[in-house]
């Protein structure tokens, strides 16, 4: 069984396979709807990271992994001072109850009032993410609008956070690693927990942090 996911208005889709008797259900495809028809994507990171000509706060780059193919995906989010009683929270392409339990972590570890804020979160090409492991791409997004600082150029981050603020390996951290060297980032963010492996990629720096109130230096130091 295999169905299209992605907003109507948006040019791109994802072909999901969701049961299959004689094979695995973790492989996915990317699709650019054309006037012709139907185009593969072959490098998904083309289409979900924007080129900007001078930083923005509220970004940050996630490395993903959906089936076995890594990709890089832009994080948007705006914290805004909250004009009326209850703070808005709205997240396209992501699971709000997760996004407000990572804004209560932020809140509860950081030291950031996020009961104050708005809040809103999206993700580049409209695409729908579950991957735990762009936990650490998202805080990384709301911290940098809450303090309207962008994040280091080159950066990105890929990283499941807990409940108590401890930053977990995120599943094959080393797949993404790999495809954040080969696009050219100069930095990664990643668990102090993640074992190293017997070959990491050159020209990209892997900072490791164990817990989440050690991100903002890392995200924002030169």
């Amino acid at each position: 069984m295999l169905q299209f996911e992605g907003d109507s208005n948006n040019t791109y889709r994802i072909l999901r396979s969701i049961k299959n008797r004689f094979g695995p259900t973790f492989e996915i495809g990317v699709f650019e709807m054309l006037d012709d028809g139907l185009r593969g994507v072959d490098n998904p990171s083309e289409i979900l990271l924007t080129h900007y000509e001078e930083p923005l706060s509220g970004i940050a780059v996630g490395a993903s992994a959906d089936g076995i193919r890594p990709y890089l995906i832009e994080v948007q989010a705006l914290v805004s001072g909250a004009a009326y009683g209850t703070p808005q929270r709205t997240a396209t392409g992501f699971d709000t109850r997760r996004m407000n339990m990572l804004l209560a972590v932020l809140e509860k570890r950081v030291g950031m009032k996020m009961y104050q804020k708005d809040v809103f979160l999206n993700f580049a090409g409209g695409f729908k993410v579950a991957d735990p492991g762009l936990d650490l791409s998202v805080a990384a997004a709301v911290i940098s609008s809450y303090f309207d600082r962008p994040v280091g150029d080159g950066v990105c981050c890929a990283g499941e956070l807990g409940l108590s603020g401890e930053v977990r390996p995120a599943p094959r951290s080393e797949q993404r690693i790999s495809e954040a060297a080969r696009l050219g980032f100069k930095r990664i963010i990643v668990s102090g927990y993640l074992p190293k492996g017997p070959k990491r990629p050159r020209g990209i720096e892997i900072v490791a942090i164990n817990s989440i109130d050690q991100l903002p230096r890392a995200l924002f130091r030169e």
